[in-house]
């Protein structure tokens, strides 16, 4: 029998933006059961709404939002929502499982259940991080996503969490939820780079091998972004701090600027978004270091990406990172703690600490080790 997967929340398959979109586009292209059909809904950007099958496994469906800003995504998975809902009805599908990247669907879990317990739809949830808690929220948004929590655990079948503080959090807070939840990270593989001409990268970038410590992440307040460059203009490292961000498309990142004055420190390099992922990766590689500053949220594919490549990790110290991390990275958080750790920089064993995070990616976050967890979800 078919199983039809229905995935809503992300902006889509193959889509460059985000941890959702990466997470969406591993799992299906590393998924091999011929059994399970994936629908996956695509946030339009030409402003079609149309259907597109990939193959016999992959259907792409694209959604048309005409509002922009923070409502978009929302509003976009709730219109996705309700056409899976009708076309596993007229189609008469007997084996399905919708799930929810996100917490945006607010009650209409709770107002369909009805129409969901007729046709058997099994309902997956994952709520990422801690919503309510990112600063491009209002206090409306922030509010909604706090409720929409509430509504949306309660009604689902199945609680996908990313970290494993993030299940700690639900169990503590849902006690009555707890045997709703899983604990199922994102994953990453190693990529080849032998056929890559790395200082060819490296040279269209304007950089040099183990000259520059590297941050890679959206430019949003929960980053860290403000804290890590002060921090580091405070240093007296002679590496560079290169960061690659959407910074053709970020507000906050010419707040930072103006805020900062970082571009007055040489040392500070900013590159647009990198989503050629065979030259982020060469990057990544001949980082000296890697900063990662994410403290909100889930296990982040960056992170995962940055331990399978670069040995030296500094992480913000919160437990969805050392959850990951564990002792094979370097941790902050204090004001002046990332100072004193790239003062220092030079003392740390690199190829001991490379050593632990590799092991750590082998043993526990390959595609394949994540996606052989999901198909005993979707069984």
């Amino acid at each position: 029998m078919k199983k039809h997967v229905f995935i809503i929340g992300s902006r889509g398959y193959h889509a460059n933006y985000g941890g959702w979109e990466t997470f969406v586009s591993k799992l299906v292209d590393n998924y091999d059961d011929k059994d399970t059909i994936f629908h996956i809904s695509n946030l339009s950007v030409n402003g079609k709404e149309e259907e597109i099958k990939i193959n016999s496994n992959l259907i792409i469906n694209t959604f048309k939002v005409n509002l922009n800003g923070g409502v978009k995504m929302l509003l976009c998975t709730i219109k996705s929502f309700n056409f899976y809902l009708k076309y596993i009805k007229n189609n008469n599908i007997s084996k399905s499982y919708i799930y929810v990247l996100g917490l945006k669907l607010g009650p209409l879990l709770s107002c369909r259940k009805k129409f969901i317990n007729k046709y058997g739809i099994k309902v997956l949830v994952n709520p990422d991080g801690l919503e309510h808690e990112r600063s491009k929220w209002g206090f409306c948004i922030k509010k909604y996503f706090l409720l929409s929590e509430k509504w949306m655990l309660t009604n689902c079948d199945i609680i996908i969490c990313d970290a494993i503080g993030i299940k700690k959090y639900i169990d503590n807070k849902y006690p009555y939820l707890n045997k709703k939840t899983v604990y199922i990270a994102y994953g990453t593989d190693k990529i080849e780079l032998s056929n890559i001409l790395e200082e060819t990268v490296l040279k269209e970038f304007n950089l040099k091998s183990n000259d520059y410590v590297l941050m890679v992440g959206r430019f949003v307040p929960e980053n860290n972004y403000e804290l890590i460059i002060k921090e580091f203009m405070n240093s007296e490292i002679k590496k560079k701090l290169v960061i690659v961000s959407n910074i053709s498309s970020s507000n906050y990142y010419l707040k930072i600027l103006k805020e900062t004055h970082c571009l007055r420190d040489k040392r500070i390099i900013f590159i647009d978004g990198i989503y050629d992922e065979n030259k982020l990766s060469v990057i990544r590689k001949n980082a000296f270091a890697y900063i990662h500053g994410h403290s909100v949220g889930g296990t982040n594919p960056s992170l995962l990406e940055a331990l399978n490549l670069t040995d030296l990790n500094i992480l913000y110290d919160v437990n969805f990172n050392k959850d990951i991390g564990l002792n094979s990275c370097l941790y902050f958080k204090e004001i002046g703690s990332l100072t004193n750790l790239l003062n220092n920089i030079e003392k740390y064993d690199k190829s001991k600490l490379g050593i632990k995070c590799k092991k750590i990616v082998k043993d526990n976050y390959t595609w394949k080790i994540i996606v052989n967890k999901y198909k005993k979800i979707f069984k």
